[in-house]
């Protein structure tokens, strides 16, 4: 068996390892995107909290609500903290994942160079025994003419 043939399976096999590593690499973006977009909603709506209880403020409140306000802000920014540190390990994922993607890509593309190097060179070995195959039967019909 042919050794370009003999490789087609490693080459199958490493072709559905980056195939693995491209899904996980896919997953691992998409939950870094809603834990972006989770952090984003809380931001947001911190905002949205500290203006209404500026315009709380303004109109005066007592200091119940004041407190009420200040805990749950407190709380709020806990949360956002929180959330950033799920943002920082799924960056993480991302780029561990993408590194494991480009090392299982860069395998099949070795694979697929090796692969062609072996079919050139089998190539090579069939046009030379043609080549030859074809120079006996010239030789063989030019001593059959002058005999």
């Amino acid at each position: 068996m042919k050794k370009s043939r003999r490789l087609k399976p490693v080459v199958r096999a490493a072709e559905g390892r980056e195939q693995q590593a491209a899904r996980a690499l896919g997953v691992a973006q998409t939950r870094l995107g809603q834990v972006q977009q989770q952090q984003e909603e809380l931001q947001r709506y911190r905002e949205d909290y500290r203006q209404r209880f500026q315009q709380a403020g303004a109109m005066g409140m007592g200091a119940v609500q004041l407190g009420d306000y200040q805990q749950f802000l407190h709380k709020l920014e806990q949360a956002i903290e929180q959330q950033g540190q799920q943002v920082a390990q799924a960056t993480q994922e991302v780029e561990a994942k993408r590194v494991l993607w480009f090392a299982s890509r860069g395998k099949v593309r070795m694979l697929d160079t090796v692969v062609a190097r072996y079919q050139a060179i089998e190539e090579q070995q069939v046009a030379r025994r043609e080549q030859r195959e074809q120079d006996e039967r010239s030789q063989h019909s030019g001593r059959s003419e002058s005999l």
